[in-house]
């Protein structure tokens, strides 16, 4: 595959209408700097979906999102053991989640909250935080580097609310009703543009960080080096939801011609088709 430009996406899940916690970035293919997408814009998850539709169609781009897109099921057998009208693939448990989920602009806080609220960690009401941490094979892979240990949907308290922007995630690839591949419980086509996950951690582990995250433009710049990127001019220092896109976004670029990252050796078809894979992970 050629991609013609790479965008990451730091995802949310919070409720309301507009989320602080979204920023884009998208880098051409070659080495400049990637850029941020209307950087002063508050972004709702609707507009995310509407601009990737267009993006999709202008020019061939790999999307990334940082948001996991189903829940383990190797582990246990079932999303959500126990409940038996629950689909057992990714794509058909999108519809699930869509149509279980009322919150306004793509969320899913009702998934968790109401429609299966016991399978969720909310607190030290719910019991033992332990008896929720359930992963993902490729949580597993990603975890066995040393990096530190990838996040769990089912815990759904903290500032990060992984959880909630995973469901939300989750709606948004099933509004895309198919008009743009999802790796990769879709095959990576030959042409066109692919929306994979991400993990924005594992870019910047790739760039030399130790994971950690950035703040600060000389850090930022140095690991869009290790990356093959020429460095950013930003007038600020960023935060860490803009240096997390602009390293991933240098980061997909860096590995999207490296087959390897596409046959991790893990990936198996049944976990393609229902835990998915995050893609700079093997």
């Amino acid at each position: 595959m050629n991609f013609a430009r790479f965008a990451a996406i730091d995802w949310s899940g919070a409720k309301g209408k507009r989320h602080k916690g979204i920023a884009i970035a998208m880098a051409e293919a070659g080495e400049a700097a990637p850029r941020l997408v209307r950087p002063e814009h508050v972004w709702s998850r609707t507009e995310v979906l509407d601009w990737l539709l267009a993006e999709a169609a202008a020019a061939p781009t790999l999307f990334g999102f940082d948001c996991s897109f189903a829940p383990p099921i190797a582990e246990r057998g079932e999303y959500l053991p126990g409940e038996p009208e629950v689909p057992t693939d990714a794509k058909s448990f999108w519809a699930y989640v869509d149509a279980l989920s009322d919150d306004e602009d793509l969320g899913a806080a009702s998934f968790l909250e109401r429609a299966h609220r016991r399978h969720f960690y909310f607190g030290a009401a719910d019991g033992r935080k332990r008896d929720f941490l359930h992963h993902r094979a490729c949580e597993h892979a990603f975890n066995a580097t040393g990096g530190g240990k990838a996040s769990t949907l089912y815990d759904a308290i903290g500032a990060a609310q992984v959880a909630k922007a995973s469901f939300a995630g989750m709606r948004l690839l099933h509004h895309l009703a198919g008009r743009v591949p999802v790796w990769p419980m879709d095959p990576a086509p030959e042409a066109g543009s692919v929306v994979v996950e991400i993990y924005t951690r594992a870019f910047i582990r790739m760039a030399g960080l130790s994971g950690r995250k950035v703040r600060s433009r000389a850090e930022l710049n140095a690991a869009l080096a290790a990356l093959g990127s020429r460095p950013v001019r930003l007038r600020r220092e960023p935060s860490d939801h803009e240096t997390d896109v602009l390293i991933a976004a240098a980061g997909m670029r860096a590995i999207a011609g490296d087959d390897t990252w596409w046959r991790p050796p893990g990936l198996t078809p049944a976990l393609a088709r229902s835990e998915g894979w995050t893609f700079g992970v093997v």
